[in-house]
C-alpha cells in the first residue's frame, strides 16, 4: 500500500514538474528575449553615447508604467480565464478574452496620447537635464504608435499560455528580438547610407517589432484549435463576470502603481543624481530584467497551474501545488542572486561609461544580487500563488507599506535633504524587496488564496 503512494506521489510530481516546464521555459524564454530587446537597444545606445542610454531609460518609464495598467489587467482577467479554462467553459474564456482586448486597446490608446502630444513634458518629471530631455522628447514621439501595438500583443500571449501554446510567443519573441538587433544597427548608427538617428533609431525598431508581433499573434490565433475574440465576445458584458475581476485586478493595479510609480521613481531619484548615477542604473534595470525571467515564468506557471485546480474544486491539490511553489522560489532566487554577482565585474567591457559610472555600475549589480533574491521569492509566492485563487490585496498592502512606507521616503530624504551618497541612496530604494520577506509565510499559512472564483453560467449573466 505505501508502495503504491509513493508510486502516486512519484507521478504527480512527475506531472507537476512537466506542466510547470511547459508553462515556466516558454514563458521566461519569451521574457528573456523581451528583456534582450531593451538590453540590445541599452548595449547600442551605450555605445553610441551615454546621453542615449541615460535619456532612453527615462522616457521608457512611460511605456513601463503603461505596462502596470496593462498588466493589471491581463493579471486579474488572467486569473479568471485560468479557472473557466480549467473548468471547462470555453465561451466564457473567450467573452473574457474579449472584455481584456477592450481595455488593455483604451489604455494603450491614453498613453500614445501621452507620448505623441505632451513628451516633453513627461520628461521633465524625470530630470532637470536639456539635453536629455531633448533627446527623451524626441524619442517618445517615435516611439508612441509601439504603445497601440504592445497592449493588444500581451492578450493574445496570455491565450496562447493557457492554450497550451506558450512556445509560440517563444518564436514571435526570436524573431522579433533579431529584427529589432538588425534595424537598431542600421538605425542608431547609420550604416550602408541609412540615416544615423541614434536614440529615434531605436524607437523605430520598436514600432517596427511591436507590430510584426501582434501581426504574427493575430495570425496564429485564426489556425485550427485556437481561440479568437469575435464581435459576438466584443458585445458581450456581465456585470457579475466585470465585478469578478475588478475585484482581482484593482488590487493587481494597486500593487503595480505602487511598486510600478516607485520603481519609476527610482529613475527620478537617479536623475537628479546625475547622468552617471542614471546610466548605471538603468544599465543594472536592464540586468535584474534579464537574470529574473526565469522568476517571472514560474510565477506565471504558478498562477496558471493553481488557478486551473482551483477551477476544478482540487483544493488539496492546489495546497501541494502551493507548497512545492515556494520551495521552488527559494532556490530560484539563489540562483539569481549567484548569477548577479558573478556578472558584475563583467558588465562593464560592454559599454561606454566614465570611471565614476563604472565603479556606481559594479556596485549597484553587488547589491542587487540581494535584490533578486527576495525579489524572486516575492514574485512566485506573492505574485503568482496568492492571486491564482483572488488573494490579490496582500501584494498591494505589502508594496506600499514597503515601498511607500519604508524605502522611498528614505531615498527621497537621503537625495533631497541630506545629500547621501548615490550607493547610499541606491540601497535604501531597493530595499523594499528585501523588507517583505519575513510576512511571506505567514499570509500563505492562511490559505486566503485556497478559493474557486467561478460562476455557474445563470449567475454570470
Amino acid at each position: 500500500m505505501m508502495m503504491k503512494a509513493r508510486i502516486i506521489l512519484s507521478a504527480d510530481k512527475k506531472d507537476f514538474y512537466k506542466e510547470l516546464f511547459s508553462l515556466a521555459i516558454p514563458i521566461g524564454m519569451q521574457n528573456l528575449l523581451v528583456a534582450l530587446i531593451s538590453a540590445t537597444d541599452a548595449l547600442m545606445l551605450g555605445r553610441f553615447s551615454q546621453d542615449a542610454v541615460s535619456a532612453v531609460s527615462l522616457a521608457n518609464q512611460v511605456v513601463f508604467i503603461m505596462n502596470l495598467f496593462i498588466g493589471a489587467v491581463v493579471g486579474g482577467g488572467g486569473v479568471l480565464l485560468a479557472q473557466y479554462w480549467g473548468k471547462g467553459d470555453r465561451t466564457m474564456v473567450k467573452n473574457i478574452f474579449c472584455t481584456i482586448l477592450k481595455w488593455a486597446f483604451g489604455i494603450s490608446l491614453v498613453f500614445f496620447a501621452f507620448a505623441m502630444f505632451i513628451p516633453e513634458t513627461l520628461m521633465r518629471i524625470y530630470t532637470p537635464e536639456p539635453k536629455l530631455i531633448e533627446i527623451g522628447t524626441s524619442y517618445l514621439r517615435a516611439v508612441a504608435f509601439s504603445y497601440l501595438f504592445s497592449g493588444i500583443t500581451n492578450c493574445y500571449y496570455l491565450m496562447m499560455k493557457l492554450e497550451g501554446k506558450a512556445v509560440k510567443s517563444v518564436y514571435i519573441s526570436v524573431v522579433t528580438l533579431i529584427t529589432d538587433m538588425v534595424i537598431d544597427l542600421f538605425l542608431i548608427y547609420g550604416l550602408c547610407g541609412v540615416p544615423r538617428l541614434g536614440a529615434n533609431g531605436s524607437a523605430y525598431s520598436t514600432v517596427v517589432v511591436e507590430l510584426v508581433a501582434l501581426v504574427w499573434c493575430i495570425t496564429e490565433s485564426h489556425k485550427k484549435g485556437s481561440l479568437r475574440p469575435d464581435l459576438q465576445g466584443f458585445k458581450w458584458f456581465s456585470k457579475a463576470i466585470t465585478k469578478d475581476m475588478f475585484k482581482v485586478s484593482l488590487p493587481m493595479l494597486g500593487s503595480s502603481l505602487a511598486w510600478g510609480l516607485g520603481f519609476s521613481l527610482h529613475s527620478l531619484i537617479m536623475g537628479h543624481l546625475g547622468s552617471d548615477a542614471t546610466a548605471a542604473a538603468s544599465i543594472t534595470s536592464v540586468a535584474q530584467e534579464l537574470i529574473t525571467c526565469v522568476c517571472k515564468g514560474i510565477s506565471a506557471g504558478a498562477g496558471i497551474m493553481v488557478g486551473k485546480l482551483l477551477g476544478r474544486n482540487m483544493f488539496d491539490k492546489a495546497r501541494e501545488y502551493g507548497k512545492r511553489f515556494c520551495y521552488i522560489s527559494f532556490w530560484t532566487g539563489g540562483i539569481h542572486m549567484a548569477l548577479l554577482c558573478i556578472l558584475a565585474p563583467v558588465v562593464t567591457i560592454f559599454f561606454v561609461l566614465s570611471e565614476t559610472a563604472k565603479q556606481y555600475l559594479i556596485m549597484m549589480l553587488l547589491f542587487s544580487g540581494v535584490y533578486v533574491f527576495a525579489y524572486s521569492i516575492n514574485t512566485i509566492v506573492v505574485c503568482g500563488v496568492f492571486p491564482a485563487g483572488g488573494d490579490s490585496r496582500y501584494d498591494a498592502i505589502s508594496v506600499f507599506f514597503a515601498s511607500w512606507c519604508f524605502a522611498l521616503p528614505l531615498a527621497l530624504l537621503g537625495t533631497f535633504v541630506f545629500d547621501l551618497p548615490v550607493m547610499v541612496v541606491y540601497i535604501l530604494m531597493c530595499a523594499d524587496e528585501i523588507v517583505k520577506l519575513p510576512f511571506i509565510l505567514p499570509r500563505y499559512r492562511k490559505y486566503l488564496w485556497l478559493k474557486n472564483l467561478t460562476r455557474e453560467e445563470d449567475a454570470a449573466a
